[in-house]
């Protein structure tokens, strides 16, 4: 389930306004039409503009909420005594920024506007009052579609940082790995090629030596021949196991990617069966960088699980996250390139969105 957070509890906070201005027609501020009618508009108000604020971008979204738009002009204007009931029209405004964009709900609060003049000109006031009233719902609209606004935007940089944090820790891990590998490649070439060709040489020496040496000498040249082979035989060893030295740690790895990240747990649970390779390494830490990326901008979510296990001849990563998921999953850029990686390691990817978002990867065991 996803965290309470300050936008929850400010749209709860506003909910709370919204049905409040509709009491005084409940006790007593008599609409120009039938209470149960009134009632019946007010809650479909409330209900289109809630189902517009969590429904996908589209027509039916735009549509609930110019339902309730259209029907919140004749709650106002059928309830002229109802005292601060043109706050919903104020509530209706700031909400629009978010569902259908700052320049459409600027064009609302002007239509609002127009709505609380004539609402206050039905009433019997003087020009003077029209103008006051209808002015200060104005300053409102614009002060509260503007703050909106602001808000929608700090959002945003604020994901667009933490999705590039999330990019540079990526980034990270891999260099430091090609950093490792490479220092490995390069011992591990000195090795081989000074240490390894000197003591070479020097089996060989202490080979003919043994063969003209007498006596005692004989004894301590055998002796250091055996010691010669044997350190021969540990550089060897030696350079092998740095060639084939599996990658750094993939738990870690993993979990520097999905640390501290705002606004988002993440879990990572690695396999103790589990070894990879750099390059498989690589796409793992890619992959994951994706996901997290991909949870932060559309999954709506507070939690983020991880779990890399050895699958007989595979190694499986499993993510799934507690957010809105999506029915029908379109591939983005950021998808089709994890496949891609994937695929060309000999695996697949295998996404599901009923229920949260999941992601499954799978390579073959090396």
């Amino acid at each position: 389930m996803n965290r309470f957070g300050p936008d929850e509890w400010s749209g709860l906070a506003m909910l709370v306004v919204c049905v409040g201005v509709g009491v005084p027609v409940v006790l007593g501020a008599e609409p120009d039409v039938p209470l149960a009618v009134w009632l019946t508009g007010f809650a479909t108000v409330l209900g289109a503009a809630l189902a517009a604020l969590f429904t996908e971008r589209g027509t039916v979204r735009y549509s609930l909420f110019g339902l309730a738009v259209v029907v919140s002009w004749g709650l106002v204007v059928s309830a002229p005594g109802a005292g601060l009931l043109p706050v919903l029209l104020v509530a209706l405004a700031a909400l629009g920024a978010e569902v259908v964009g700052v320049p459409v709900a600027f064009t609302v609060a002007c239509a609002n506007t127009a709505v609380v003049a004539v609402t206050a000109g039905r009433q019997g006031a003087d020009a003077v009052t029209v103008l006051t009233a209808s002015g200060f719902y104005a300053l409102i609209q614009v002060a509260s579609v503007l703050s909106i606004a602001a808000s929608l935007r700090e959002r945003r940089v604020r994901r667009e940082l933490t999705e590039i944090n999330v990019e540079l820790s990526a980034a990270g891990v891999l260099l430091e790995e090609s950093a490792r590998t490479a220092e490995r490649l390069r011992i591990s070439r000195e090795l081989h090629d000074l240490i390894g060709h000197q003591l070479t040489v020097l089996t060989l020496e202490l080979e003919a030596a043994r063969h003209r040496a007498d006596g005692p000498a004989r004894e301590h040249v055998e002796r250091a021949r055996t010691v010669a082979r044997d350190l021969l035989a540990d550089v060897r060893t030696t350079v092998g196991t740095l060639r084939t030295e599996h990658a750094a740690d993939l738990a870690e790895a993993l979990r520097r990617v999905g640390r501290q990240v705002p606004g988002l747990a993440v879990a990572v649970h690695i396999d103790d069966a589990v070894t990879t390779d750099e390059e498989q390494t690589a796409v793992l830490v890619r992959a994951m960088q994706e996901i997290v990326t991909n949870t932060l901008r559309h999954g709506n979510a507070s939690t983020l699980r991880v779990e890399v296990v050895r699958d007989g001849d595979h190694i499986r990563l499993t993510a799934a996250d507690d957010g809105c998921g999506a029915p029908d999953v379109l591939a983005g850029n950021g998808l089709r390139g994890l496949s891609e990686r994937v695929t060309a390691l000999g695996g697949a990817v295998d996404v599901d969105g009923a229920a949260g978002f999941t992601v499954t990867a799978t390579v073959p065991v090396r």
